[in-house]
């Protein structure tokens, strides 16, 4: 019977002290040198007295963007087992995120559970809503933008490329082509609300997951972290039936659930925008597209995974 492949987790702080390692694993595991590239460290402080217990410090350290910086570390070579034990340890500040190493390694990193908190490039993805329809300030994904770049005007930016009408599958063939140039390191996709009006009644909306999947493998290869945002609540009694789209709620749910199952087993950052708007009814044009109001509702929603 063949030995399970090890999991590999690049570490640039406790897991790789030899004392921490056996507190955890009952040995000190196989490590290879390895480096991060476009990221730089910043200090945590750690609250978990369990934690302190076992690292002996109460500052820990977490990543950042920032281009032409490295983070200098080695890669920990785990079974399973000792993967869920470095999971326990880690606080609520760390999600653990595939990352590209600087060998062109894929590995697991723990990075800041606030996925837009550390981000320097942000590219946003989607459909109407992203595009900010409705809203002359650009909706939540201009507010996004101001906030963001005001912060620090020489390192941060955003690209808003959202196109009304677009569904996953227009997302996932359009989007591969517009990242280069831009240098993402974050990757907030905004759409699926289009795929689920066209799905019967019922659906699971299995179809998505494959382009979910491109998405997520065209993230990886620019090192940039893949965050989806989920849809908004809809008002069904004024949307109707569009060119053959039929928006409800029933159906937004179902979309939401499927997102948010796919980024649960893949560990991919969900963004959940249903509760801003769950019946109010008054921040919506048309029963789907948010009014200005309701974009700075959606924007609320988002600064608290950013701040």
């Amino acid at each position: 019977m063949t030995e399970p492949r090890p999991h590999t987790l690049f570490s640039f702080g406790t897991l790789l002290d030899q004392r921490v390692q056996t507190a955890l694993f009952g040995r000190t595991v196989p490590t290879t040198a390895a480096s991060l590239a476009g990221h730089a460290t910043r200090p945590l402080t750690i609250t978990d007295a369990s934690v302190i217990a076992t690292s002996g410090q109460e500052v820990h350290l977490t990543l950042e963007r920032r281009i032409g910086s490295t983070v200098e570390g080695a890669v920990l070579h785990l079974t399973d087992r000792e993967l869920a034990a470095a999971d326990d340890y880690e606080v609520d500040d760390y999600a653990r995120r595939r990352v590209l190493l600087t060998s062109g390694e894929s590995a697991w990193a723990y990075l800041d559970s606030k996925p837009l908190r550390p981000a320097a490039r942000i590219v946003i993805v989607g459909d109407s809503i992203a595009y900010g329809r409705c809203d002359p300030q650009g909706g939540w994904a201009g507010h996004l933008a101001a906030a963001h770049i005001a912060s620090d005007e020489s390192a941060h930016r955003v690209f808003n490329l959202a196109i009304p009408g677009s569904t996953l599958a227009d997302v996932s063939e359009q989007t591969p082509p517009l990242l280069a140039p831009r240098h993402p390191d974050t990757l907030v996709v905004a759409a699926g609300i289009n795929d689920s009006a066209a799905a019967p009644d019922g659906d699971e909306l299995p179809h998505i997951t494959g382009h979910l999947d491109a998405l997520a493998a065209t993230a990886h290869r620019h090192n940039a972290r893949l965050v989806i945002a989920g849809p908004v609540w809809l008002d069904e009694s004024r949307t109707g039936d569009y060119e053959g789209l039929r928006f409800t709620v029933a159906r937004a749910r179902t979309l939401r659930a499927t997102l948010m199952t796919w980024c649960q087993d893949h560990h991919i950052d969900y963004l959940d925008l249903w509760e801003p708007l769950r019946d109010r009814p008054d921040l919506l044009v048309d029963g789907l597209h948010p009014d200005a109001e309701g974009h700075k509702e959606l924007y609320r929603q988002l600064s608290a995974h950013s701040c």
